[in-house]
């Protein structure tokens, strides 16, 4: 495996602790300064929050991305112990603090696609125009979800005032000062951090061999929508949702994995634009199919009309179109990514070892 693309210097002098010290203490300032700007955000509105999250929030969740990402990549060289309990109180974290979000971008979604199937405009009319369900419907939707999201809200609230975030924290203030790595972390960053690296990008690779990528590459999936992958016999509805989570959890784990690659190659100090854009694609892949369910669970609610579950049934499918158009936009960009790490690190180095590339805007 190539270490040219690193600088001199760095080949010289950097050893994997330095690197790692040296992303880890910048993560853990970026959490530190944007803990009380979240807690503040997120007490500021009581029960409604924006589709992006506001700039403490999404300083947190970006900080807690990296700080969980290398402490996965690069795991070997830490203290197993201390890394898997701060892996444990980061992913609660992360999903604490994306709930409620979650349920704003889904409503909006949601919400969206019903008025654009039941409205008129310049492009043509819709084809639930004049439905007598679309309005019914509408509003099934935005009670269920704005339920949801007031519950999730006084979730946060409370876990944000818990002496489990305040153990976090402590943790993050120790992690500036000094992280606990094993006497391994004392050799030159190309030996010690450039295999793990790789082995990211192995698994992201192994991930993506798994998917139908040629299926999903043709235009119209609809072959995406009548056949799904290896799963069992569908008798009921509980069935049919249990067979399209099996279809779409190798997509949602792909997400992960890119993820992962994509923070490996901030230590490495390699640009990942194009990883960005795929990460980018897989989020509107998930949020398209957690929309979906939420659509088919609110057409099984009881004593609704037929008309409002048929609509629902609409929106459904509509939002199954939008996964396999993220599973399209997928197979087109897989292909043109550089094969594995030696790839991407022919790609000349933004800033160097351990420099983080400034991060993206939503």
């Amino acid at each position: 495996m190539t270490d040219a693309p690193m600088t001199a210097q760095a080949a010289s002098t950097a050893t994997a602790g330095d690197i790692l010290s040296r992303q880890l203490t910048a993560q853990a300032g970026a959490f530190l300064r944007a803990l009380p700007l979240a807690v503040g955000e997120v007490g500021a509105r009581p029960g409604s929050a924006a589709v992006v999250p506001a700039a403490g929030t999404a300083d947190l969740l970006r900080a807690v991305r990296r700080i969980g990402g290398l402490l996965h990549t690069f795991g070997a060289v830490f203290e197993q112990t201390w890394a898997q309990e701060s892996r444990t109180e980061l992913r609660w974290l992360l999903n604490l603090l994306a709930l409620e979000p979650g349920y704003v971008r889904r409503s909006a979604r949601l919400l969206g696609a019903v008025d654009s199937l039941s409205g008129s405009d310049p492009e043509g009319t819709g084809m639930l125009a004049g439905h007598a369900g679309a309005p019914k419907a509408r509003a099934l939707l935005d009670r269920q979800l704005t339920l949801a999201r007031t519950r999730a809200h006084s979730t946060v609230l409370q876990e944000l005032r818990s002496a489990r975030l305040h153990a976090l924290a402590d943790r993050m203030t120790l992690l500036v000062g000094e992280a606990p790595l094993l006497e391994t972390a004392g050799g030159r960053a190309s030996a010690v951090l450039l295999p793990q690296a790789a082995a990211a990008f192995t698994a992201l690779s192994a991930c993506a061999q798994q998917l139908p990528l040629q299926r999903a590459a043709t235009p119209y999936g609809g072959d995406g929508l009548r056949r799904l992958g290896a799963a069992p016999s569908v008798r009921g509805a509980a069935d049919a949702d249990a067979a399209l989570a099996a279809d779409d959890a190798p997509w949602s784990r792909l997400r992960i994995l890119v993820k992962r690659a994509r923070y490996a190659l901030e230590v490495c100090g390699r640009p990942s634009s194009e990883l960005d854009e795929l990460d980018v694609v897989l989020g509107r892949h998930q949020e398209a199919a957690d929309a979906a369910v939420t659509a088919a669970t609110a057409a099984r609610t009881p004593r609704i009309t037929p008309a409002t579950a048929y609509v629902l049934g609409v929106v459904h499918a509509d939002q199954r179109l939008e996964v396999e158009a993220a599973r399209y936009a997928v197979g087109r960009r897989w292909p043109d990514l550089p094969p594995g790490l030696d790839g991407w690190l022919e790609i000349p180095p933004a800033e160097g070892w351990g420099h983080s590339p400034a991060p993206r805007t939503a």
